[in-house]
């Protein structure tokens, strides 16, 4: 037997009549009547007698329709709890983002899904990117931004991206009030630059081993994160080479600005998690939201980059 089947001998109970059946199912009379044999032949019992004026429903068939009603009304309740999981927004994202996002670009993105759907909780943590992919990995978090090259192990990447590094600049120094690119080759001769532990991250910039060299010949601090660096600008008056998003939040707190750079130094973003078939509909509209605002931030930042 089939749900077919069972739909059509439900409609002719509750009708009486093949006729009325078929209107119900809108279906022709000998469908009905041959969906309404296959379940005969399956049940192995009658569950009509035709008269000449009729049918008549056999006492197996009223027994046999409890059942059917029964099952139809489970199905019912299944409806509903599709409906509601469909349309309900309840629940709660756990997010683990790199700095450089957690603070402008994530939030707006979470504002955007916090007033469309007043039920649903994050949870969002900063961290590194390999603390990240390594949490995103063990099922830690439903989502990730993550700030390094693909690719990834053990997790499904929804969206990435590259922008230009810029290079940050207090807002007092001669090269602030310039318009155009400046040249990192040009500045290592007499700028002194925040380099990251010591270093720069070459292979997430892409930027040359010697022009590295030269740039942490030069430099006398060291900062372990873009917020901490940001703060050395402004305050000692030496450069940065930043991300675009982490020398926004920079220019907002004041006292610095930033330049597009020649070298073409290439900053990763990628959204991760464990898999797009266990995220939730709003999780899953979180994450294009996101992806959506970096792509535009990104273009503009390029369009910046190209006018210089």
């Amino acid at each position: 037997m089939n749900l077919r089947q069972l739909e059509a001998f439900r409609a002719t109970m509750r009708s009486g009549s093949i006729t009325e059946a078929a209107e119900m199912m809108h279906i022709s009379q000998p469908s009905v009547s041959r969906l309404i044999a296959d379940l005969e032949r399956s049940v192995g019992f009658a569950l009509f007698l035709r008269t000449g004026r009729g049918l008549t429903a056999t006492v197996e068939a009223k027994t046999f329709y409890q059942g059917v009603e029964g099952m139809f009304a489970g199905v019912g309740k299944l409806r509903e709890l599709a409906e509601s999981i469909r349309t309900t927004s309840g629940g709660v994202i756990s997010i683990g983002t790199i700095q450089s996002i957690a603070t402008i670009e994530l939030p707006k993105a979470v504002n955007t899904l916090y007033q469309r759907h007043k039920d649903i909780r994050f949870m969002i943590q900063s961290r590194n990117t390999p603390a990240i992919l390594d949490a995103v990995q063990m099922h830690q978090f439903d989502l990730g931004i993550v700030g390094r090259q693909p690719p990834y192990e053990g997790v499904e990447v929804l969206f990435q991206t590259t922008a230009p590094y810029v290079c940050l600049i207090p807002e007092d120094h001669p090269l602030a009030g310039q318009s155009g690119v400046v040249d990192l080759a040009e500045l290592a001769e007499d700028e002194e630059f925040v380099t990251f532990g010591g270093a720069f991250p070459d292979e997430m910039m892409a930027m040359d081993s010697a022009l590295s060299h030269n740039l942490q010949r030069r430099s006398r601090i060291s900062a372990t994160n873009m917020p901490v660096a940001a703060s050395m600008v402004r305050e000692t008056g030496v450069l940065a080479i930043a991300d675009p998003f982490s020398a926004e939040q920079a220019v907002l707190m004041g006292g610095v600005v930033f330049r597009p750079i020649k070298q073409r130094l290439q900053y990763h973003v990628s959204l991760i998690t464990p898999g797009r078939d266990r995220l939730s509909r709003p999780a899953l509209e979180l994450a294009e939201i996101l992806a959506a605002q970096l792509s535009e931030r990104v273009a503009s930042v390029s369009r910046f980059g190209d006018r210089g």
